[in-house]
């Protein structure tokens, strides 16, 4: 009894001591807790370490993508060369002709494809549209084929051949093959505005367009309707660079947009196809290579 109370005298300040140790170490620790939750956040955004490796300039303008760090990074003179290097160019689009007297003459652009019939129908009297669209897919894409392969691919997608009662290619049919081709288009009918049409023209990449002497023959005479292919719009003068093929002399020109918009043939269901762009991964078709006789412009 005596050895239990010595031990319990010797071992309660020990016990104490521990204790106080204990509720010393709970209390630092909560004022480390408090003392870092109550520190107040920057009011301001703190400066961005450089990163390794990456010029200073790059910090903030990377996050917000390549074209903002193109915008903040390059002179006006390489920016202005840049766009250049984007930018199609009048000689660089495509504009076949469809008919024989081009052939004949062997003008830049007419080839043998003019000599091609379906069921009577001579090519020079249906391919307007087709020639259009070989137009598109030889400028826009890396590949090249003759309005020939055209009117063989459109038949293949659509079903499309010209008879007694049907000429040209149609729009859903027109749209259907370039679709196919990777390339992005949209069918339209005539706003009600110059100004909206000047609009959509000048945000497309090119445009089929349905012209016709009936609305206006300021520009196309004797031509009930006729298909013609406008590109790279400019704002300066208002004009859009005319691939033609109905008609070599109207062929690779630029024209005031408004003659165009005025000649619209509004008897069809649409007047005008725009197209917005081509996708290579969109493209099932992929085809290269003319194989008949055609007349290739001069460099």
């Amino acid at each position: 009894m005596e050895k239990d109370t010595s031990a319990k005298r010797i071992a309660f300040p020990a016990i104490m001591f521990l204790i106080f140790l204990a509720l010393m170490m709970i209390s630092l620790t909560r004022a480390g807790i408090r003392e870092k939750e109550t520190v107040e956040e920057p009011t301001s955004p703190q400066p961005v370490q450089e990163e390794a490796g990456l010029p200073a300039q790059w910090e903030n303008s990377l996050s917000a993508g390549t074209g903002k760090w193109l915008s903040q990074s390059l002179s006006p003179q390489d920016r202005q060369m840049l766009i250049e290097a984007f930018t199609l160019k009048d000689e660089e689009v495509y504009s076949f002709l469809q008919g024989p007297k081009s052939w004949k003459a062997r003008l830049p652009w007419s080839g043998s494809w003019c000599r091609f019939k379906v069921e009577g129908n001579p090519f020079g009297g249906f391919g307007c549209g087709l020639c259009c669209m070989a137009n598109l897919y030889n400028t826009l894409s890396p590949y090249e084929v003759s309005p020939l392969d055209m009117f063989e691919q459109a038949k293949a997608v659509s079903g499309y051949t010209p008879s007694g009662a049907v000429g040209a290619i149609g729009w859903q049919d027109m749209a259907a093959t370039l679709e196919i081709c990777g390339i992005s288009c949209k069918l339209r009918r005539k706003p009600s505005s110059y100004k909206k049409f000047k609009k959509q023209i000048s945000e497309a990449k090119s445009a089929v367009v349905l012209v016709s002497s009936y609305e206006d023959d300021a520009y196309w005479q004797d031509t009930p309707g006729h298909y013609v292919n406008i590109w790279l719009y400019q704002e300066g003068d208002g004009t859009v660079f005319l691939a033609e093929p109905g008609d070599p002399d109207k062929n690779r020109s630029r024209i005031p947009l408004r003659y165009v918009y005025d000649a619209l043939k509004m008897t069809n269901e649409f007047q005008y196809l725009t197209v917005q762009g081509y996708a290579e991964e969109g493209n099932q078709w992929k085809a290269d290579g003319i194989q008949v006789k055609w007349k290739r412009p001069k460099k």
